[in-house]
């Protein structure tokens, strides 16, 4: 086939992408996105007792672990490459109260997991979860008053386990809940007792899913009410 003439206006192309894409060598160095162990996060589940585990029902190969079993997990996990673990406790239904007064308390399970990861693994970033979920007897992210989830109650005590969890050795703090303003506030509460270096990672979108079954499963957190939710619907892209 005979070469094109370069004043063809169909083929003189501004752009060829292309030249970009034609051999192996030359899309390694051209890829913007690259995918490995560095940029994983391990959720795992801490519960009471020792040298024990659960397995999660719907999440097989999926465990609960005593805080003894967790440190031995996060090990294997830091020496295979993972640089961080997303931690979340499953609190016992006698712990749990309609205002989540647990997630306070300085000794419990939580901040002691936290504690004991970063003794045993110090280079191993911690991420906590900031919510109430797992500590609330009605199973909501936040406080709920005559059936509605009260939102500035709800980010008071969230600044509050933000600090707890700082305090125990968190690297990051994560809300995941839908509060309005709740990033702000847990910021200017971790900068104002000094914990300017505490990253904040925010659920900045989470819908009202089925997706979060399993997840709920793992911490038996499934609300039990019909009080309003501060999730998204599913139906909505904003």
């Amino acid at each position: 086939m005979a070469a094109q003439p370069d004043d063809d206006p169909r083929y003189n192309l501004p752009l060829r992408p292309r030249r970009l894409r034609q051999t192996e060598n030359i899309r390694r160095m051209a890829r913007k996105t690259r995918l490995s162990t560095d940029n994983l996060i391990a959720p795992q589940f801490v519960m009471d007792g020792k040298n024990d585990r659960e397995e999660v029902s719907s999440m097989p190969d999926t465990y609960r672990h005593t805080i003894d079993r967790l440190v031995d997990h996060a090990e294997t996990l830091h020496d295979l490459g993972i640089p961080a673990v997303a931690l979340f406790p499953a609190i016992p239904d006698h712990l749990k109260t309609p205002d989540a007064e647990h997630a306070l308390d300085p000794d419990h399970l939580y901040p002691n997991a936290v504690r004991a990861l970063k003794d045993a693994v110090p280079e191993l970033m911690v991420i906590t979860d900031t919510a109430l979920d797992p500590y609330n007897s009605d199973g909501h992210d936040g406080i709920v008053r005559e059936g509605r989830i009260d939102n500035d109650a709800t980010i008071e005590v969230m600044c509050q386990m933000a600090l707890l969890h700082a305090e125990a050795g968190a690297d990051i703090v994560a809300p995941s809940d839908m509060m309005d303003g709740r990033v702000g506030a847990i910021r200017d509460a971790l900068d104002s007792a000094g914990h300017t270096d505490v990253a904040i990672l925010s659920y900045t979108a989470k819908y009202s899913s089925n997706y979060y079954g399993p997840f709920r499963d793992a911490l038996d957190s499934a609300p039990e009410d019909k009080a309003e939710t501060p999730d998204k619907d599913i139906p909505e892209n904003k």
